[in-house]
Order: C-alpha cells, then sequence, then structure tokens
C-alpha cells in the first residue's frame, strides 16, 4: 500500500533516554507527520512549576503545581533550521531548559500528578485526532492512542542509556556526572513503572524495539518493515 494514502497514529513508549524522540522524529520526517513530543510536554510543566513556587526546596507540591496548570499554554512551532519542533511555554522558547538534570530528576514526580496528566492527555489527544501523528511518550498506546494502528515499546539497558544521555548533555556543555545521571536512569525507571496513575507498560499490541546496541540506521530498517506489516492489514 503507498503509504501517502493511510494516514495512521504511531504510538512510541518507553523508557527514559531510550532515543524515543529521535526515533519518532526520524519516522514523522519519513512520513511527512506530526510528531508530538509528550515528554517535553511534562518536562515543560515540571519546569514552569520549578520557576514558580511549585517545588521548592526540593519538595515537590501538588496542589500548587495543579493550582498553576491553568497559567501553562505549551505550543510547538516547527524549525526548519532541525527539521523538527521546538515547544514553546506561554511564548518562551524551553527547549534547551526542559532537558536539564534538575527538571529531569522532578518530572517523574510531576508526571503522576492526576490533574496533570488530565490536562496532557486531552492536549495530546486533540493533536493526534487527524491520524499522521508519531506520538512519544509513557502511555501513548494504553492511555492517550489506544486504538493506535502502529504501537512500539522501546527499551535499552539502563547503562547504554545513561551514556547516551551523559554524552548529549557534555555535548551541551553541562557539567555533569555520570554516576548521577545513571542513579536518575534507574529511579525514573522504578518511578515511570509504579506509578499509580498511567504507569510505564507494554501495551499488549505493542511491538517491542530494544535498541541497546542498534544504529538509527538499523531502527529504521526495523520500523519499516513494521510499517509496511501494519498497512498491509
Amino acid at each position: 500500500m503507498d503509504r501517502n494514502s493511510r494516514k495512521i497514529v504511531i504510538a512510541i513508549d518507553g523508557h527514559s533516554s531510550c532515543g524515543k524522540s529521535t526515533f519518532a522524529k526520524a519516522i514523522a520526517a519519513r512520513l511527512g507527520y506530526i510528531f508530538i513530543d509528550t515528554g517535553a510536554m511534562y518536562r515543560s510543566v515540571t519546569l514552569y512549576a520549578l520557576e514558580n513556587g511549585g517545588i521548592v526546596g526540593g519538595i515537590v507540591d501538588e496542589d500548587a503545581i495543579v493550582a498553576l496548570l491553568d497559567q501553562i499554554d505549551i505550543t510547538f512551532r516547527f524549525n526548519p533550521a532541525r527539521g523538527a519542533s521546538d515547544i514553546y511555554v506561554n511564548g518562551e522558547y524551553v527547549e534547551g531548559k526542559i532537558r536539564t538534570i534538575e527538571v529531569s530528576n522532578f518530572v517523574s514526580a510531576v508526571s503522576s500528578i492526576a490533574a496533570v496528566r488530565t490536562k496532557l492527555v486531552a492536549m495530546q489527544q486533540q493533536l493526534g485526532r487527524q491520524r499522521g501523528v508519531v506520538m512519544d511518550g509513557r502511555d501513548i498506546g494504553t492511555v492517550v492512542f489506544p486504538d493506535a494502528e502502529l504501537k512500539i515499546f522501546m527499551t535499552a539497558d539502563a547503562k547504554v542509556r545513561a551514556e547516551r544521555r551523559f554524552a548529549e548533555l557534555k555535548a551541551k556543555g553541562d557539567d555533569v556526572c555520570f554516576e548521577e545521571i545513571l542513579e536518575n536512569v534507574i529511579a525514573r525507571d522504578k518511578a515511570d513503572s509504579n506509578r499509580a496513575i498511567s504507569p510505564l507498560r507494554k501495551a499488549d499490541d505493542a511491538i517491542v524495539l530494544d535498541n541497546s546496541f542498534m544504529t538509527v540506521e538499523q531502527q529504521m530498517e526495523w520500523f519499516d518493515a513494521q510499517l509496511d506489516r501494519v498497512l498491509s492489514l
């Protein structure tokens, strides 16, 4: 089947720092789909909470964060230089600010707040109503789009993921410690998988992709085979 004749929703879930966004962006570029980074949306709420009294002294104030939600407007704007969409909070470009280790340390706790998830899931579902969307996160195939035509669950060895994250932050000039990043990766896995609301889990009909030792090119070859299978059904 001609890939352009049928638009579908592609849901990509998985553990932190396993390359979900890079993979999803490559898929979107190849198919001419819209890429929506849901992890960036949760990171944006976390950043806003850090900057506006929702997280003080390392303590997450759930009531304060819920009170802030109506003040938060999240938008995506296509950046031709990157060939991808940048995220803005209330009109402010926050791509770099949401990727810090400080935001990483609190994003799982913020993501577990029911009101936060309700607000962002509604936004995500609205963005994907026209199909032709690639969306990555923690609960896309189980909660946001349980009817997605293609569901992928990505994972990789924790040390491999920490090494990738360490290299990414060092390349940006951040002064980071590998051991701290590894601890963060392991802690996030535990928090994401054990939270009461929308825990990270593989949808029953999702296909597992362990990319611990795969190049981006190898991942795309694997994806092409999966897409062709789905479109032929």
